[in-house]
């Protein structure tokens, strides 16, 4: 059973995508709802964590997902992919870079090296399918802890 996609109060059909207009109308995408993360009682867009990194010299390509934590519900965790996968930048020189452009909040908690993301051939990536591989199924919310 595949449900039905959400609908605007106007009958347009929403996918989950968040953005805003400027001043002069021209629309800026920020990302999917369903991709922010909830890190304590703040909310996190992985696509601003992503940009900051990406400018780092030593990041060849970067995804970023909120992972389990049971002192913030979910905590910001950055694949990282390095340009040269021989001299990869350590963690604490990634999370360096992120503090200088990004809030505190939504700095990642922890970085994990990649010799390669797996993108498709349309450069997509399933960020769920990284999330399960990294904390496994869900819990059910009915069984105990």
């Amino acid at each position: 059973n595949v449900a039905p996609m959400p609908r605007t109060d106007d009958g347009f059909v929403t996918v989950g995508d968040m953005g805003w207009l400027d001043e002069e109308g021209f629309l800026y995408m920020a990302d999917r709802r369903g991709d922010m993360i909830v890190t304590g009682a703040v909310n996190v867009f992985p696509a601003e964590v992503e940009s900051a990194l990406s400018e780092h010299p030593g990041i060849a390509d970067v995804v970023v997902v909120g992972l389990r934590d049971p002192e913030w519900g979910r905590r910001v965790h950055a694949i990282v992919q390095a340009e040269d996968p021989s001299r990869p930048p350590d963690v604490d020189e990634v999370i360096g870079f992120a503090k200088e452009r990004l809030a505190a909040y939504k700095v990642p908690k922890t970085v994990e090296f990649v010799s390669a993301l797996p993108r498709s051939d349309a450069m997509k990536l399933s960020r769920a399918a990284l999330v399960a591989e990294r904390d496994g199924p869900e819990p059910d919310p009915g069984s105990p802890r």
